[in-house]
């Protein structure tokens, strides 16, 4: 798609929110609302992503609003940073667009009881054997291989099927978004092409965005809530950023071809084509969910075996256990994910999908779906930044119950194309302009840290206020990139 300005209408609902009438075209549901400041509008205005709200207002069964976080950006079929939630009683559809190519791509944030005056004089040491451990690179295999059988008890147990393999301990459950398991996967509906694409690509980073930094606690905002989380100011944390790889993106490439026709025989009219979907209770919905589910279910165990192999790599440097390092989970949150989930809206209690496509979860304190730990700040709310400036994590407010259906965003959000960046880092050594900020990065190409540098990234200090300020999740602390790896 030629890139083109939003011209469409936006009608100021506060300081940090907006409205898309829907009236503004014939066909939509509900109201578009638009998270974001003035400056943020500016560039969020820059390419067709809010006509992508607008686009999703038209499905059927979406309830209250089509909503989009302040990372906003263009994406496939919905916007990154796109959040709506359909009713199966009220014809509701699951539409892939709203889920993405990379199923359950997420992150994770490891603690440990190491600090920045401990890990600068190995810095560069540690790094490189993160690099040389831990597999990075588009389409590369790992040291773990799992026979179709294997692949097919794993997308149907989640984490459980490592924590029989000696590869998890049962705190990592505990501490993982859903359990690190989605019920409904059905193994059986993931094609033998997935399979085959995803028999040796767990437990690896792959390449794009995904990545894994040593980061350094920058600042506290909430000293209660980082207590509880077990973080502190110039403590070392690791953050691990991937999702189902090959079998993610083979499940999702299936499903489009798959529902392709399903809008027509359903008499669904959509304004994109790439929003193709077909009612939850359909044939077709059922089997999407099922495959998209057993995905998720990969990509949860994918994060799982990198943070291991991330124990390997610290315990070689410091010549101690992970667990004398102190090198425990703090939390994962899939960031690409269509779950079933109980939301009031107006004056019902309703189940309902919620697709977050770019978004996170961010369930207040009480939650009975926040984990007993976390239970009176709320749900840890993970939002990587660019591999230059920093990260955040936060916890989740009452607010996105009321406006989100418990929401908020999962990054700082994309300004320039990786064409765009490719093309703006030509000459440049992005490497080292990132060893005078003091982080080490090293990457399978040029290209590839080309594409992801910082600015290439919206200031994820600028969308995690927005986030604070509309009481989706409140700052806790921010983090700082030391070293990096990516594919």
């Amino acid at each position: 798609m030629a890139k083109q300005k939003y011209t469409g209408p936006l009608e100021r609902i506060d300081d940090v929110s907006w409205r898309i009438p829907k009236s503004y075209r014939e066909g939509m549901r509900v109201d578009g609302i638009v998270y974001a400041d003035d400056a943020l509008l500016d560039l969020i205005r820059e390419d067709q992503a809010l006509e992508q709200v607008a686009n999703v207002a038209y499905l059927p069964g979406i309830q209250s609003a089509s909503l989009a976080m302040p990372d906003i950006h263009w994406g496939y079929g919905f916007c990154i940073g796109g959040v709506c939630a359909t009713d199966p009683a009220e014809g509701g559809v699951i539409s892939p667009g709203g889920v993405g190519y990379d199923i359950n791509c997420g992150v994770r944030l490891v603690r440990s009881n190491l600090t920045r005056a401990d890990v600068e004089p190995v810095k560069t040491q540690l790094v490189e054997e993160l690099y040389r451990q831990v597999p990075t690179g588009t389409g590369r295999g790992g040291k773990y291989r799992f026979s179709h059988d294997q692949l097919r008890r794993l997308m149907g147990e989640g984490v459980g099927f490592l924590l029989g393999r000696g590869l998890a301990v049962e705190s990592d459950i505990e501490h993982t978004e859903a359990r690190g398991c989605l019920p409904g996967a059905e193994p059986d509906l993931v094609s033998r092409r997935a399979l085959q694409r995803g028999f040796d690509q767990c437990g690896t980073l792959g390449s794009g965005n995904h990545f894994l930094e040593v980061q350094v606690v920058d600042s506290v905002h909430d000293e209660r809530a980082a207590a509880a989380m077990g973080l502190k100011q110039d403590q070392v944390v690791v953050l691990i950023h991937s999702g189902s790889r090959g079998l993610g993106y083979q499940v999702c490439d299936d499903a489009l071809k798959m529902l392709r026709g399903a809008p027509a025989k359903y008499g669904i009219e959509l304004p994109d084509r790439q929003l193709v979907c077909a009612p939850i209770e359909s044939p077709e919905g059922q089997e999407y969910i099922g495959a998209m589910c057993a995905a998720a279910n990969y990509a949860w165990c994918n994060r799982q075996l990198l943070m291991w192999q991330a124990r390997e790599c610290f315990e070689t440097i410091f010549n101690r256990s992970w667990e004398e390092l102190g090198m425990s989970l703090v939390y994962d949150v899939a960031h690409n994910i269509a779950k079933f989930e109980e939301h009031q809206v107006g004056d019902q209690q309703k189940r309902v999908w919620v697709h977050r496509k770019g978004a996170t979860r961010a369930f207040p304190p009480s939650h009975p779906e926040t984990p007993a730990a976390y239970r009176q700040i709320g749900q840890p709310v993970i939002i990587p930044g660019d591999m230059g400036r920093a990260s955040w994590v936060l916890v989740g407010q009452d607010g996105s119950m009321q406006h989100s259906f418990g929401s908020a965003c999962h990054g700082a959000g994309r300004v320039l194309s990786r064409t765009a960046a490719v093309k703006a880092s030509q000459g440049r050594r992005i490497d080292q302009e990132l060893a005078e900020r003091g982080v080490i990065a090293r990457a399978r190409s040029w290209k590839g840290l080309a594409e992801e540098q910082p600015d290439a990234y919206k200031n994820v200090d600028l969308v995690v206020n927005v986030v604070d300020r509309a009481a989706l999740a409140k700052k806790v602390a921010r983090l700082r990139p030391v070293g990096v790896i990516k594919g």
